[in-house]
């Protein structure tokens, strides 16, 4: 077309000037898509000569980026539908092109789903249950309930080896000693108690659990009579954490360790008074009060083999103490916008913080200026748990466990003939024998055992 007809369709040149913007920034637009694209395939190929592989994700990228042609037809006509049409269409194909080969290169990424599957349910609490552990050497769990009571079950077995009765108030927290056969819970007694958790699984071997379809159907959530007189019941603590200690709810506690191959000689104990206290076990007495949250506290951790505390509270932050010297170092975190309901650490010296706000936030451990990856969930969570393969256990208030990687990446959602309540904590077992490698509990007062598998 030449220029006498245009000037008759735009007398006064401004479509022509409009048209020809539209072109510079589609152009522009193509541009950055292919050096973005360029750039993605250039970072492939570096990994891949590293590696010494050549990956499928490369051969796609290996197509050549066509620029798409800016050579556009322009029919007369007595408005500019049809011109419009074609600059629409033309765009959009080109844009869809650009941005397959690029969905393609971050989908090779995913990492492949997980395969979870209810195995086992522990069922014998007359209350909510809070808390649930894994003992790092033993084929066994505890659970701490709102009924006043603390018990270690057999994975193989699904019943309850041991109860523990020793305090007068909820039982909110229940850790396993790293070496040694001692649990440690935390109480609305505002106490923590240190007990003997030794049990004989072999004596109970005979004791099956619920495993099978049928039996998982069975919602007796009360002990059988004649397995309530085979049950052995400890009352009395061989520590007890209370003189001089806290005034409020004890939420929460754990061992304190120099290194991973020292026997921990301290705990940390969180409570609504708002403070976390240091204790000797020894000596049974407080060595130092923490104090600087506005706010009830909900928990507390301690990294398996460096003297670092983190703490968390209702004032929608967490603490991270540093016991390593003399004098402790205190850092405050404010990436939450509701209370923050569990901070744990990781392996690879990572920090995991869950909150109300409905997140879950990865920190790295020696730069927490911000955080890593942010995860959203549709409610509220709870007590987290992380692997020492990089999974994260979500538990949430809306009966729905997530399943995540440290890399933010949804792995697994697991809801089916789950929970039917709350769901407050998760805890993955390590090195297992069994079927069972995470376990959750609610306060509909049971435990699930689950399989997860690639």
């Amino acid at each position: 077309m030449d220029r006498k007809k245009l000037s008759k369709i735009n007398p006064d040149g401004e479509h022509q000037h409009r048209i020809k913007r539209l072109l510079q920034e589609l152009e522009k637009e193509f541009d950055n898509l292919i050096s973005e694209n360029i750039s993605l395939q250039e970072q492939l190929n570096r990994l891949n000569n590293e590696s010494g592989t050549t990956t499928a994700a490369t051969k796609l990228n290996d197509e050549r980026c066509e620029r798409p042609s800016t050579d556009f037809f322009f029919e007369e006509t007595n408005n500019n539908k049809k011109l419009k049409a074609k600059l629409t269409s033309s765009g959009s194909k080109a844009g869809i092109k650009i941005r397959g080969q690029a969905s393609r290169i971050v989908s090779s990424f995913k990492t492949q789903a997980l395969s979870c599957s209810l195995v086992r349910e522990f069922i014998g609490h007359h209350d909510g249950i809070w808390e649930v552990s894994c003992s790092p050497n033993q084929e066994l769990i505890a659970t701490a309930s709102a009924d006043h009571t603390a018990c270690i079950w057999g994975i193989d077995s699904g019943k309850c080896l041991l109860k523990y009765d020793g305090h007068t108030g909820s039982v909110n927290s229940i850790k396993f000693h790293p070496t040694k056969e001692l649990m440690l819970t935390a109480s609305g007694d505002n106490s923590a108690h240190i007990w003997q958790g030794a049990v004989n699984i072999e004596s109970l071997s005979s004791r099956r659990g619920a495993s099978s379809e049928e039996e998982l159907e069975d919602d007796t959530d009360d002990f059988h009579p004649e397995e309530r007189e085979r049950i052995d019941t400890l009352r009395t603590p061989l520590q007890e954490f209370s003189h001089n200690g806290h005034s409020s709810v004890v939420v929460a506690a754990d061992w304190i360790s120099n290194s991973s191959d020292q026997s921990p000689n301290q705990i940390i104990t969180a409570s609504w008074d708002r403070t976390a206290i240091l204790w000797d076990i020894e000596r049974k007495e407080p060595i130092q009060t923490l104090t600087g949250h506005d706010n009830e506290l909900t928990y507390c951790s301690a990294h398996t083999s460096n003297r670092l505390v983190v703490t968390s509270s209702r004032d929608s932050t967490f603490r991270l103490w540093d016991f390593r010297s003399d004098i402790p170092a205190v850092s405050v975190f404010q990436g939450h916008v509701d209370s923050v309901t569990s901070t744990i650490f990781t392996k690879d010296d990572k920090v995991l913080s869950g909150s109300d706000d409905k997140s879950v936030k990865i920190w790295e451990l020696r730069n927490m200026r911000s955080p890593l990856f942010t995860i959203r969930t549709e409610s509220a969570v709870n007590r987290l748990s992380v692997s020492s393969s990089g999974l994260i256990a979500i538990p949430n208030d809306n009966r729905s466990i997530r399943i995540f990687e440290l890399n933010s990446q949804r792995m697994a959602r697991l809801q089916k003939r789950s929970h039917r309540r709350m769901v407050t904590s998760c805890c993955f077992k390590e090195s297992s024998s069994t079927s069972c490698n995470l376990f959750s509990s609610g306060f509909d007062r049971k435990v699930f055992g689950w399989n997860l598998s690639v």
